[in-house]
């Protein structure tokens, strides 16, 4: 065995400079540039919703022009999604698992590199759309035909960078799966991993399972494009409807790939900063999984209003409703954990906590939209965009910076700034409500959304949101700050930085070596 891995040193040995970063097969390497990448996406994709608030913050139009303002929305969402959060979560991952297992690195190192560097060359293709002369993508980020048909010359472009993007997160997911099922420290069993990786376990499913079927949607999009085909004409006997079924059977399941992570994070962190162990280990994997299984059942709640058959209405109102018991029982198991815990409240608590009553928020205006009756006036109006971003930015986002909070100590060995990263969260937690809170009162009054200019007596709640989304772009420079001082400091972090904190990662050197674990460790 030491023969072994003394060839995996000597063949491992750390380039210098640009080439480390280029050529590297190291997870912790690949995790960071996972990391900084989504990082730049995330002030990329807030720059366009900054753009899309300051034209709304008042009625008429102000800056920009109908067919740029549905190209910025259309971008956005696909930076957000694409560019930002999975990114964001596959660094974590990549991080995280081999040291949450006792692995020595991914198990397939070369591939965990190449899916890395899919991400640059399809996100400098789909942003290069903007400067096209027909303009980038405006068809939404669902891309529904016609629109999408109708287009100027970027579809072909953009559908082609999310085919890479695809391929990144297929990559990525076999190689999750690989190293979660073959490469666990002795002793440790399926049921004895720690959440975040379950979570990751049933997401790299997920990806694998979903990802294909919008490679199929939108290559069906190219052919009726380019080759004459109908799938979605219907002159030519397609029907548009079908390509939301199809899109919708990725995009809902899409939605579980980006907050199961983030549930796997807050699971982690609540029992660190509750000084107890998690409650309902098991029911925890058994709800991530049913949640995984009842995704897939669900896609239909997008399309109430197409002229569905009635008893399509019901099946699929009664299933997305279903889904609410595990994603329950996931938050009172929470605050079961929390319940006569010995609570400290540090910045990465402060940010699973908000995640909680936030995402909990975005759960119940989840369950208003499943009501098939109701559905017909909240759908396509500001509550749903209300609904999405309350699961989306306190849910993922800050599920991300909780735990960039809490094992920025172990990646760096140096502590954070816990007054700047208490500041950071308030400012953060407040500018997200003032944003998105009374855009469920202007959907609920009947205001579209996707558009430039609105009816005047919608204007105070629009002014409210667009000085909110500028509070929060400002609060994520503070972010960074905090991010550049931890860096600059010299102070030392322990090896185990929070009290109650548990796993293998915590019995390594803080900065974690280059290789975590030479030799596999025990698990009793």
């Amino acid at each position: 065995m030491s023969t072994n891995i003394d060839h995996i040193k000597e063949e491992h040995h750390q380039p210098s400079g640009i080439m480390r970063w280029i050529t590297t097969t190291n997870h912790k390497d690949i995790g960071s540039l996972y990391l900084w990448f989504s990082l730049l996406m995330f002030f990329i994709g807030g720059f366009m919703a900054l753009i899309i608030r300051a034209e709304l913050f008042q009625p008429g139009l102000q800056f920009v022009v109908p067919g740029f303002f549905n190209q910025m929305t259309t971008m956005h969402a696909l930076i957000m999604i694409f560019g930002a959060l999975m990114p964001a979560f596959v660094g974590l991952a990549n991080w995280q698992l081999p040291m949450m297992i006792g692995a020595p690195d991914m198990a397939l190192p070369r591939l965990n590199n190449w899916s890395f560097w899919i991400l640059p060359f399809a996100f400098t293709m789909l942003i290069s759309t903007l400067f096209f002369e027909s303009g980038g993508p405006a068809a939404g980020w669902t891309l529904y035909p016609p629109l999408s048909l109708q287009g100027g010359n970027s579809m072909p472009f953009v559908i082609f960078s999310l085919h890479l993007l695809g391929a990144s997160s297929i990559l990525g997911a076999i190689n999750v799966i690989a190293t979660i099922l073959n490469m666990r420290a002795p002793g440790m069993t399926l049921m004895k991993m720690p959440i975040f990786v379950w979570t990751w376990l049933i997401t790299a499913f997920l990806l694998i399972a979903a990802m294909p079927v919008l490679a199929g949607a939108i290559t069906m999009l190219l052919t009726d494009r380019f080759y004459g085909t109908s799938f979605f004409t219907a002159a030519g006997g397609g029907d548009p409807v079908l390509f939301q079924h199809i899109f919708w059977f990725f995009g809902h399941p899409e939605v579980y790939i980006l907050i199961l992570p983030a549930f796997g994070i807050v699971s982690t962190i609540i029992p660190a900063f509750s000084r107890k162990k998690l409650f309902g280990y098991d029911s925890m994997v058994y709800a991530t999984a049913s949640i995984a299984l009842l995704s897939f059942i669900v896609w239909a709640h997008h399309m109430f209003t197409v002229g569905m058959p009635l008893a399509g209405e019901i099946f699929f109102m009664f299933t997305t409703m279903l889904i609410a018991v595990p994603t329950g029982v996931k938050v009172f198991n929470w605050i079961a954990t929390m319940w006569r815990g010995s609570m400290t409240f540090e910045t990465p608590m402060l940010f699973s906590l908000a995640f909680i009553v936030l995402f909990t928020i975005g759960g119940f205006s989840g369950l208003m939209l499943a009501i098939t009756p109701a559905d017909f006036q909240y759908h396509d109006t500001y509550f749903v965009v209300a609904h999405f971003h309350y699961v989306l930015v306190p849910g993922a986002i800050f599920a991300v910076i909780a735990a960039v909070y809490y094992w920025l100590p172990k990646w760096t060995g140096k502590m954070y700034n816990e007054t700047l990263g208490k500041i950071h969260f308030w400012m953060t937690t407040i500018f997200v409500n003032i944003t998105f809170f009374p855009m469920h009162f202007v959907g609920l009054a009947g205001m579209p959304r996707r558009i430039p200019d609105y009816a005047v007596q919608f204007t105070d709640f629009n002014m409210i949101a667009s000085v909110g989304a500028f509070g929060f772009g400002l609060s994520q420079l503070l972010f960074v700050y905090i991010l550049f001082l931890t860096l600059k400091q010299p102070v030392t972090a322990a090896d185990k930085s929070w009290e109650g904190a548990e796993g293998l990662e915590w019995t390594l050197p803080s900065p974690a070596p280059y290789h975590s674990f030479d030799k596999p460790p025990k698990i009793d």
